[in-house]
């Protein structure tokens, strides 16, 4: 980085638009800028993941994660700049199998939770959806880069997986949706 900021305001934005690296400046609901917010907060909730008993590995998968969310928001903020390769998406799918194996076959479809560490994941991973929805909308328009969609798709993948792991953790179980169930009691009069 050239410089650091010396001071956090800078009432540039106050108009609606943001500046990109190159200098250029783009409406701050711009299909861009919105996926660069959809990492960052995609980022927070990794964050927040770290902050719960994990296993050190698992540890440090999501704070490789993070710098690589960094490094794909740099890649969006400097357009034609590439960061994420095809090595990244084979780290991650090394990663998904690891867990995955590990984990028996699914039979039913997962609620979102099981645990607040599952449940914090599972926030995380409806937002790179969302980010990877976001990504496949610039696309349409401009180039994202090389290997950001295969990226995105893979680390929602890897996420649902942790998830599942996550949920595990403690001699827990995951929450299955049930085709047939029978609702609550209605509350007493």
């Amino acid at each position: 980085m050239g410089h650091r900021l010396t001071r956090i305001y800078t009432r540039t934005g106050d108009e609606g638009t943001t500046g990109l690296a190159d200098g250029s400046r783009l409406r701050k609901d711009a299909v861009r800028i919105e996926l660069l917010g959809d990492l960052d907060e995609l980022n927070s909730h990794l964050g927040m993941l770290l902050t719960y008993a994990l296993p050190a590995e698992l540890g440090n998968c999501f704070t490789e994660l993070q710098q690589l969310l960094f490094d794909l928001g740099g890649d969006l903020s400097i357009p034609g700049r590439t960061s994420i390769s095809a090595s990244h998406v084979d780290w991650l799918e090394k990663w998904l199998d690891h867990y995955n194996d590990a984990l028996p076959p699914l039979k039913e479809f997962i609620l979102p939770g099981g645990n607040a560490a599952a449940a914090q994941g599972h926030l995380a991973r409806s937002i790179c959806r969302r980010a990877e929805r976001r990504a496949v909308a610039l696309s349409q328009s401009e180039d994202p880069g090389l290997n950001t969609l295969a990226f995105l798709n893979r680390l929602s993948d890897f996420l649902f997986v942790v998830c599942r792991v996550l949920a595990r953790m403690n001699g827990k179980d995951e929450v299955f949706w049930q085709v047939s169930r029978t609702p609550p009691l209605v509350p007493p009069h």
